[in-house]
């Protein structure tokens, strides 16, 4: 009988329970890890893969380094665009492509050779900003399983980022929010313009 590959799921999201399920349905031991990862840690659990997704700490140099080709990220934006934090509410307030990617992890914040994207589109006056998360995230788990075999085995090709994107930290939306509140409830053609409002 062959082993079943070990996957090491670096998370700090409910999300990644149902990415753990699926993952144990196509012959995977999975381990959820919720704490800050180090090179002490990985060696410990001798990991085949290890995915990071809506994970909060940022993997340091040394475990990058360690890991090699073994470690990637899952990033709910059409990268370059929206690196960094509320990648589907930046993809609105800038305009900008939506969709998600699986990408290599490496040393900058959502920087990594990509290995697989797929663009995502949104009927702005039907879906709101929360079911179009929803959607992101079964998006991006989809992606995942259905190259699953390729990215285990290493069996593809990487490809650069082209351009420089976007970034933005939690702070940048916090400076447009100031005291205000986003109702996940709202279309997105409302929210866009209750941004505009307070960009104004």
């Amino acid at each position: 009988m062959e082993n079943k590959t070990k996957v090491l799921l670096l998370s700090n999201n409910d999300n990644a329970n149902v990415l753990a399920e699926r993952l144990g349905g196509v012959d995977c031991d999975v381990k959820l890890f919720h704490d800050k990862i180090t090179v002490e840690i990985v060696k410990e659990l001798d990991p085949d893969m290890v995915v990071s997704y809506n994970y909060s700490h940022i993997v340091k140099e040394d475990v990058i380094d360690f890991l090699g080709n073994k470690i990637i990220n899952m990033h709910v934006s059409f990268l370059p665009w929206n690196k960094g934090a509320s990648p589907n509410i930046w993809s609105f307030i800038d305009d900008t492509p939506k969709g998600v990617t699986i990408h290599r992890l490496e040393k900058g914040l959502d920087t990594g050779k990509i290995i697989v994207q797929r663009e995502v589109e949104f009927d702005e006056d039907k879906d709101t900003l929360s079911s179009s998360y929803q959607r992101l995230q079964e998006e991006i788990v989809d992606l995942l399983m259905e190259n699953w075999n390729y990215i285990k085995d290493g069996n593809y090709e990487l490809k650069e980022q082209v351009g420089s994107g976007s970034y933005h930290r939690t702070a940048d939306l916090n400076k447009i929010l100031g005291n205000q509140h986003i109702d996940y409830n709202m279309t997105i053609a409302e929210f866009k313009t209750f941004i505009k409002g307070l960009m104004t």
